[in-house]
């Protein structure tokens, strides 16, 4: 699939492959390029050889934005989201299972610096529980720990704010510390302006960061989007959570009491609607119950005056008259 030149285009692990060094190639439309055939007339120019403005501006339609087909995605919604939690956990204890075999503290730092630097690894709130790695705190490589705090809950931004405490970071923990500041913009808006993005993600120009929203942020399969480039911002539809921190946790277990809360007195409230529904209904059948009795009693009295309605009545041995009363 190509990109047609549109001002707003998705961008999807299925539809989208890395650029070149050199961009996108702009290919034209096929020519004959046989020598033996005679030269025609150019598409712009008229048949008195001159310039044809019109005819032109015809032919920049047959360029279009070629693109390489993409690699498969590592992991998208669904499915892929399972296996990425899955591939999560592994890498989570292929590292808890190294640094609970080491004891010195190099080789722990040593191990700090792979973890943050892997590019499938982004969940590290796990790595900071773990007994081996408090063995860091108060030496000289205590800083490996305030970098793995920074990893699990910190952007690009607050690396900057805090450069002067924390040790240089490689060019691939520069890049992941990117990809989760994109993470963490994503949990508040779902609409990252262009000039937000490039300010936190320290970013000149736009076509540097369409790059790498696509090339690091899409295919890794973080985050799903649409790069408007009229309206100057990425529309996410999709983006992996980060590692909670203690006050979010907290925030969170306060929303699930107070949900919890209401869900109570919701139940409470339903079960008296039932129980008000229910002594209606009880009601309802005695009155029904009521009203049956007296219709089978005026039944019996009327039948029992139609009865009496028969008899004949006579007068000094004569019939005179006979009153019928009909129900």
């Amino acid at each position: 699939m190509s990109y047609t030149a549109h001002p707003v285009y998705a961008v999807t692990q299925a539809t989208v492959a890395p650029r070149h060094q050199s961009g996108y190639a702009a290919t034209r439309a096929p020519q004959n390029q046989n020598p033996r055939t005679p030269n025609r007339r150019k598409p712009h120019e008229s048949e008195g050889g001159k310039r044809n403005p019109r005819r032109r501006r015809r032919t920049l339609q047959n360029l279009t934005l070629a693109a390489p087909p993409p690699p498969p995605p590592r992991f998208v919604g669904g499915a892929m989201a399972m296996d990425a939690e899955r591939r999560q956990a592994e890498l989570i204890g292929q590292f808890s299972a190294q640094a609970a075999a080491l004891s010195s503290a190099p080789q722990l730092a040593a191990l700090v610096l792979e973890a943050t630097s892997h590019p499938a690894l982004f969940a590290f709130s796990e790595l900071l529980t773990l007994p081996a790695l408090s063995k860091l705190a108060g030496t000289q490589y205590a800083s490996s720990l305030d970098v793995l705090r920074l990893f699990a809950y910190g952007t690009l931004k607050d690396y900057k704010s805090n450069s002067g405490s924390l040790p240089a970071l490689l060019p691939d923990q520069i890049r992941k510390l990117k990809q989760l500041s994109v993470l963490t913009l994503a949990e508040s808006t779902k609409i990252l302006p262009y000039d937000q993005l490039m300010q936190e993600l320290d970013v000149s120009n736009v076509r540097e960061l369409e790059d790498f929203l696509i090339n690091e942020c899409m295919y890794s399969g973080i985050v799903r989007g649409k790069l408007d480039q009229l309206r100057r911002c990425f529309e996410v539809q999709f983006a992996a959570g980060r590692d909670l921190t203690p006050d979010q946790l907290n925030n969170m277990i306060d929303t699930l009491s107070d949900w919890l809360g209401t869900s109570d007195s919701l139940l409470h409230q339903i079960q008296e609607k039932i129980k008000w529904a229910d002594t209606m209904s009880e009601v309802n059948k005695k009155h029904q119950k009521e009203f049956e009795d007296r219709v089978e009693e005026a039944k019996k009295s009327i039948k029992k005056l139609n009865n009496l309605s028969r008899q004949t009545l006579t007068y000094g041995g004569m019939t005179t008259f006979s009153l019928n009363l009909e129900e």
